[in-house]
């Protein structure tokens, strides 16, 4: 692959004649090797939910510690990711951090074969799944150098949407892929249910690692360092004093923070209020990550301000309308309404990030993508902790909703009067 001297996607001529080109490969290579990233990130929301059918004696908060402590690592390595493509170069940082992405991947499939495994192993192996949660950042931030700002929030959106897709595509394959025996050989018989059924757990890890080395190699020889994306970690490091900087990780963890908790949690919650549906869980996901590209879209078409504060009012109703059919033990009405809190979630954050390169000069607006990112990430810790800990002192979730809904209301003040309104600092 030769190598990129000069990058100006703003110049229509180079835009149309080489930029878009590049742009586009280097995009559509982003996109799976990010969803992977997803996949391990999130592996264990559904891997804690079998691991005491098959033998383990965890308690429930233990469990939801399991499916939470990837969010924890995760979202603090992104702080180091962030600033990774300006030190090390865009193909160079995606693929180290996709190979490293088999290291848990690995662990996993070896570690749920025996009931005897310490919480502390499984732990330790659920911090190293948090290497996936690092990609978002440094993903986002490497894509938005490719586009010029007029594409940059369907670009992201599109990466981001569908990288999100891992999310959903590791809850719904998991359950189908743990009912054969495909990685018998490697070493690992089945694990027998207490109805007498036999499933594979150790197949949610172990399918994979193939996609990962396979990908790697894709990002080495497909994917470009940009001349014009190189910075040093000081020069990236401004953009903390900047006030923007924390009012926009405030709504992308209102969004996006959301959207990742809840997937974290709604496995487990589900199995904690209706589990004869928990097979469902991966729609919450699903529908997240396929509205997202639509968030970043409109945005683009009306303003980024104008489409967060309506999904966040969607995103506060849909959190009230949950409350209620918990309170009504009313799956039907449980399962839409939550549902709709994922599809707000994932257009926000859409509209979230195509607001941050209007706010932000170029060489900014990719470090604030990826510092925001880290911040909202932590969703994936917390939401989980918070419902559990919920759960274990009062019974139910619901406590945990009114808190996410306070948060809400004060996104909702902050987008409006920063971003959207008539006298607006930056109109967005």
């Amino acid at each position: 692959m030769a190598r990129i001297k000069e990058w100006n996607p703003e110049d229509e001529v180079f835009w149309e004649k080489e930029g878009k080109r590049h742009a586009r490969r280097n995009l559509w290579i982003s996109v799976p090797t990010l969803m992977l990233a997803f996949i391990v990130w999130q592996i264990w929301s559904v891997v804690a939910v079998r691991l005491n059918d098959i033998g383990f004696q965890f308690t429930a908060e233990q469990l939801f510690t399991l499916a939470a402590m990837p969010g924890l690592v995760g979202a603090s390595l992104r702080f180091i990711y962030t600033f990774a493509v300006g030190k090390f170069g865009g193909r160079n940082w995606v693929v180290f951090s996709t190979g490293v992405l088999a290291i848990p991947a690995i662990g996993i499939g070896f570690a749920v074969q025996n009931p005897d495994t310490p919480y502390s192993v499984m732990l330790l192996l659920a911090a190293l799944c948090g290497l996936g949660g690092g990609n978002f950042s440094s993903a986002l931030a490497n894509i938005s150098f490719f586009y010029p700002k007029k594409e940059k929030g369907t670009a992201l959106g599109i990466n981001g949407g569908l990288g999100n897709m891992g999310v959903s595509v590791v809850q719904f394959v998991t359950p189908l892929v743990i009912t054969i025996g495909t990685f018998a050989f490697i070493g690992g018989e089945g694990q027998v249910l207490p109805d007498g059924s036999q499933i594979w757990l150790q197949n949610a890890a172990f399918v994979w690692v193939l996609p990962i080395i396979i990908m790697t190699i894709v990002a080495y020889f497909g994917m470009d360092n940009l001349p014009t994306a190189k910075q040093s970690v000081k020069d990236q490091f401004v953009i903390v004093k900047r006030k923007h900087t924390w009012i926009m990780t405030i709504l992308y963890v209102a969004t996006f923070g959301s959207f990742i908790g809840y997937a974290a949690a709604f496995p487990l919650l589900l199995k904690s209020q209706f589990p004869e549906y928990v097979s469902l869980a991966f729609l919450g996901a699903f529908l997240a990550a396929a509205f997202r590209p639509a968030g970043g879209w409109l945005s683009d078409k009306f303003g980024g301000a104008l489409v967060t504060t309506v999904v966040l009012i969607v995103m506060g109703l849909g959190a009230f309308s949950v409350i209620f059919f918990i309170g009504q033990q009313a799956f039907l009405g449980f399962l839409i309404s939550f549902l709709i809190l994922f599809i707000a979630a994932g257009m926000g954050s859409g509209s979230t990030f195509q607001m941050i390169p209007i706010i932000f000069p170029v060489k900014e607006a990719a470090p604030v993508l990826g510092f925001t990112a880290a911040f909202a990430a932590y969703g994936s810790f917390f939401i989980p902790k918070l419902f559990g800990w919920s759960v274990s002192t009062t019974g139910t979730p619901i406590t945990a909703l009114y808190y996410f809904i306070g948060f809400y209301v004060i996104s909702i003040a902050l987008n409006w009067y920063y971003y959207q309104r008539k006298n607006a600092e930056v109109k967005c």
